[in-house]
């Protein structure tokens, strides 16, 4: 393979690219020289969210050119808005090959039908929104306009390959599995030329077992082997990649920036935002109204660090915030109606210098100043910012987009392809568009909300445009605004995302993935990765913890009965000779256990504790040890006279962790082939925001040999026929 070649040679050479990058790089290009692939067989490339996939594909296009490819298809997501930045995406970085006629690059639609040999001669590049008719056009392209270009050699790259292009579904009226009709096309487009390879492009490790068991995912037992494509390349991650870890994981971190991101937006003031309705909003109460009291802080956040980053880093730096609720444009509308009308009030504000502006700005101010301290970076005086504050809205420096068209969002893309950012604070409102794919520059603050019916049929991550490459003190700015229970689906598709990743990096191919539910009958069966719903999965990683939180006891009439029970029973397993050392325990009895704590539980709005997959996490495990004597068994660790609180210090949220380091270290070198339940005793003292009553806390602690494990606990209805395998 040649890897000096003019294209590759300038790309990598002009961006620099790392040793990583281009290793990658270099052997997807060898495995499609080698490999047979195709829409049922594709190969793979699989990156994360915004982690450089687009920069990636098209070193892989220039490899491939140097290396006697003559055409690349580009296959993009369903929109206007992501075709259009794929092709100026291209047109920049060839531009050096368009200037000197060595390479054109056009957008299916509009492709000129008379073409010279001259032309012909070059490299192509076609983009292509994912559509029947587009891929019908190229079909058209090849077959009739320019029959020689079947000839060459052309490599189809699949952008963001999800559902749409996976390819299969049921067809309930035969009972048989049918290519979908992108994919089915794709396979004939391919049949129409001589020779040609096939890459799908993916941040959706969740597709590699999308498959049907009958055209290629592999079964065994109760193991699900990823779909086989012809081959799977991981993509580095670059330096500054920010993604789900920061946004889902760290946030659990008191001491990382992470702990200050999330703040929560009730469901009533999604509802508000949803559709005008006189009676419970008056958009002339915009300015105190508490019913969209989330949104107003999330604005003046952003404008306030927006003007806080200009003042540390350079006066003329732009951010980006984004409002992403709904799909229909009726409620985009009401939306900039409501927006317009708090900017309108804020500049009113700052012309009458009314004392209201300054107590918004100071209350924005301290709050991001705490994740200011705790990075340490040099931190701005407070009457600077609120100086910089009203001018910034007296001079105009805030503009509203309204984007849910496809012609507007055509208008807006700079020549990079991204949203342009005309002014220094630039607020997006929109739905659909602002969607997977579409990059947006600086953003600090996103206000999200889509609640589709379903939430495997988006990858919910796919709608956040906050991840890629973040400045770190940028990041201290950032919130991210949205309900708790869309922000914990968010969370568990996340460990989701990240557990079939890094079982996959560990060789999924050859060990496969767990996929449990249980049955009507109670009992723990495997089931098709293909159905389960990813609002209710619980995903098991070696030495994960499960633990309920978000919860207060109930009263000491309603729990000293069970505590009494609970206690006794306890104490009865414990061994006389050192109780305080760790025990083996009856998967039966640990089971009954948990469920008289759970009647001891009243869960906040929008905490749950998931009992059902607690146990059946806990069963699974018991049941599947490697040494069949400890089959059935678990161990416990019992704690007495604890005292955690139940708010974390000088915050409002739950603690999770009732374990010290000591429990976990004890815990995890017992979990090697059974998981370790831990017993905590908690005292519940009323200073500590408990009721006075003592209570156990339960903590699983995941074997370290554990496999990849996912339970879930809703699955997709077999008649619904729409439904992609």
């Amino acid at each position: 393979m040649i890897t000096d070649g003019e294209f590759y040679k300038r790309l990598t050479n002009n961006q620099l690219d790392t040793s990583e990058l281009k290793s990658c790089i270099e052997g997807t290009v060898a495995n499609i020289q080698s490999s047979d692939t195709s829409a049922k067989r594709p190969g793979m490339l699989l990156g994360k969210i915004q982690s450089g996939k687009t920069r990636a594909f098209i070193r892989v296009i220039a490899l491939a050119f140097d290396n006697d490819y003559d055409v690349a298809i580009v296959l993009t997501k369903g929109t206007i808005a992501l075709a259009q930045q794929t092709y100026e995406r291209l047109k920049r970085d060839f531009k050096y090959f368009i200037e000197y006629d060595k390479l054109k690059i056009f957008d299916i639609l509009q492709i000129p039908k008379n073409l010279t040999q001259y032309t012909l001669k070059q490299k192509l590049i076609v983009v292509s929104k994912k559509q029947a008719d587009n891929l019908e056009r190229i079909k058209t392209l090849l077959e009739d306009i320019y029959p020689d270009l079947a000839r060459k050699k052309i490599l189809i790259i699949d952008d963001e390959a999800d559902y749409a292009s996976i390819g299969f579904h049921k067809d309930y009226s035969t009972d048989t599995i049918q290519l979908n009709k992108i994919a089915q096309q794709i396979d004939e487009l391919r049949q129409k030329v001589a020779t040609s390879s096939f890459l799908q492009v993916t941040a959706t490790p969740y597709s590699l077992y999308l498959q049907p068991e009958d055209l290629g995912i592999e079964q065994t037992n109760e193991v699900f082997m990823p779909t086989r494509p012809a081959f799977t390349k991981l993509l580095p991650i670059y330096e500054g990649y920010i993604g789900g870890d920061f946004y889902f994981d760290q946030p659990d971190n008191i001491e990382s920036i992470a702990s200050y991101i999330y703040e929560e937006v009730s469901m009533d003031e999604l509802d508000i935002l949803r559709g005008k309705d006189g009676r419970s909003f008056k958009i002339k109460d915009v300015l105190t109204s508490k019913r969209i009291s989330v949104l107003r802080k999330a604005i003046m956040n952003f404008i306030v660090g927006t003007c806080i980053r200009r003042i540390q880093r350079v006066e003329n730096a732009k951010y980006s915030f984004v409002v992403h609720t709904e799909y229909n444009r009726a409620s985009h509308a009401w939306q900039e109606s409501i927006v317009n009308a708090l900017k309108d009030a804020l500049i009113e504000c700052a012309n009458k210098k009314s004392p209201e502006l300054p107590i918004l700005i100071k209350h924005s101010y301290d709050d991001l100043v705490r994740s200011l301290k705790l990075l340490g970076c040099d931190i701005p005086d407070y009457k600077k910012v609120e100086d910089s504050v009203i001018v910034a809205l007296m001079e105009g420096h805030l503009m509203i987009n309204k984007v849910n068209s496809e012609t507007d969002v055509k208008q807006m893309l700079s020549e990079s392809g991204q949203l342009q950012m005309v002014t220094p604070l630039n607020i997006f409102i929109g739905g659909q568009i602002l969607d997977r794919g579409l990059t947006i520059d600086n953003l600090i603050g996103f206000y999200y909300g889509r609640r589709p019916g379903k939430f495997q049929q988006d990858t919910v991550l796919q709608h956040s445009r906050m991840f890629g490459n973040r400045q770190i003190e940028d990041l201290a700015v950032t919130r991210f605004y949205t309900p708790k229970g869309i922000y914990d689906v968010m969370k568990r598709i996340n460990e989701f995302d990240t557990a079939l990743r890094q079982a996959f990096e560990k060789g999924a191919q050859e060990n496969g993935v767990v996929f449990i539910r249980k049955d009507q009958k109670n009992r723990i069966k495997p089931c098709s990765p293909n159905k389960i719903m990813l609002s209710t999965i619980t995903t098991l990683t070696p030495s994960k913890r499960l633990l309920p939180w978000g919860f207060q006891t109930a009263y000491k009439t309603k729990v000293k009965d069970i505590q009494g029970e609970l206690d006794k029973k306890i104490s009865e397993c414990q061994p006389e000779i050192d109780p305080a050392k760790p025990f083996p325990m009856d998967i039966h009895v640990a089971t009954w256990i948990v469920d008289d704590i759970n009647k001891m539980f009243i869960y906040e709005d929008g905490y749950a504790w998931d009992i059902k997959a607690f146990k059946a996490s806990m069963e699974y495990l018991s049941k599947n040890a490697q040494n069949r004597e400890n089959a059935g068994k678990i161990w416990c660790l019992v704690r007495r006279d604890r005292n955690a609180s139940r708010y974390r210090p000088q915050s409002r949220r739950f603690v999770d962790n009732p374990d010290t380091e000591t429990d976990l270290t004890i815990a995890k070198e017992m979990a090697k082939d059974i998981p370790t339940l831990m017993l905590l005793r908690q005292n519940g003292l009323e200073e500590q925001g408990w009721r006075g009553s003592p209570f156990w806390w339960p903590v699983l602690v995941a074997p370290e040999n554990t496999r990849t494990v996912i339970f879930a606990n809703d699955l997709i209805e077999e008649t619904d026929t729409t439904q992609n395998m």
